[in-house]
């Protein structure tokens, strides 16, 4: 669907302010869920004496010279530019993924809009999009997929197939998210009853369940293809450059995540019938 100049120019830079707040998801949620497992281990809630921290709290700052940041330093991508990517008070460079970030969110939010105009599946659809884009990077920085996220992804993913949202029916949307968190929880545990390992974390298997959800039963054999091929050819790479992992382990999550996106863009792979 066409739209005009100010549509485009509203939804990407609704595309960019998404990609920068889901920066400040990404930094965070990992330590808040730290925090709060240091404060049950210690039964005691108030076990961390530096104050409150959240999403809104404290306000953005270096993190190595703690130099508040000013709304001038905010700016998505041009004030990365303008700061020639480097603190303004210690001039720490800052990392390259943060306008990496709000520019991926901001060309996915173009994509669907301009595949849906302006309208409410438009919005589903960029909010899954930028679900997986805060999934892939938490996941990829810490290995953990966190419920906050994945589990309302999936009533979501159910939701908008019951309002007509998502291109599925209901009933395709909900057997999505039954096989594929069951498909990956036999691995899980196939694996383990023949290794004595754990290959995967419990948050793929939500992460599955929610793309399963939003795409449809049909979508899992093209979804898990793509996740695994990619990553296995990821991890030939990170083999010949010498930077795998002592374990020899990969979060699957982003993998999981780019499947996701590519099913949403181009749909399932074409030699697959289901």
């Amino acid at each position: 669907m066409s739209l005009d100049l100010f549509s485009w120019t509203l939804v990407v830079l609704l595309g960019l302010a998404i990609g920068s707040f889901l920066n400040v998801v990404i930094h965070r949620l990992p330590r808040m869920m730290e925090a709060q497992w240091a404060a049950e281990m210690a039964q005691d809630a108030q076990a961390s004496s530096e104050g409150p921290y959240n999403i809104a709290v404290p306000h953005s700052h270096c993190p190595h010279c703690q130099h508040e940041l000013s709304w001038t330093e905010n700016i998505p991508v041009l004030s990365y530019v303008w700061l020639k990517g480097r603190c303004k008070q210690c001039h720490t460079p800052i990392g390259w993924r943060y306008p990496a970030i709000e520019i991926l969110c901001a060309v996915l939010f173009a994509w669907v809009f301009a595949q849906h105009g302006l309208s409410a599946r438009a919005l589903a659809w960029a909010g899954f999009a930028a679900a997986l884009v805060a999934l892939a990077a938490i996941d990829a920085d810490t290995t953990l997929l966190p419920d906050a996220i994945t589990q309302p992804l999936v009533w979501s993913g159910l939701l908008a197939a019951s309002l007509g949202l998502s291109q599925v029916s209901l009933s395709t949307a909900l057997w999505g998210a039954v096989v594929g968190y069951l498909f990956l929880w036999s691995v899980y545990w196939l694996f383990r009853l023949i290794t004595g390992k754990e290959g995967m974390g419990q948050g793929d298997f939500k992460l599955l369940a929610a793309l399963g959800a939003w795409l449809g039963w049909p979508a899992l054999l093209s979804l898990v293809l793509i996740a695994s091929l990619t990553g296995v050819a990821y991890g030939l790479y990170l083999r010949w450059r010498q930077r795998m992992p002592q374990d020899g382990q990969m979060p699957f999550g982003p993998f999981l995540a780019l499947a996701g996106l590519w099913v949403m863009a181009l749909g399932p792979l074409p030699f697959i019938q289901v």
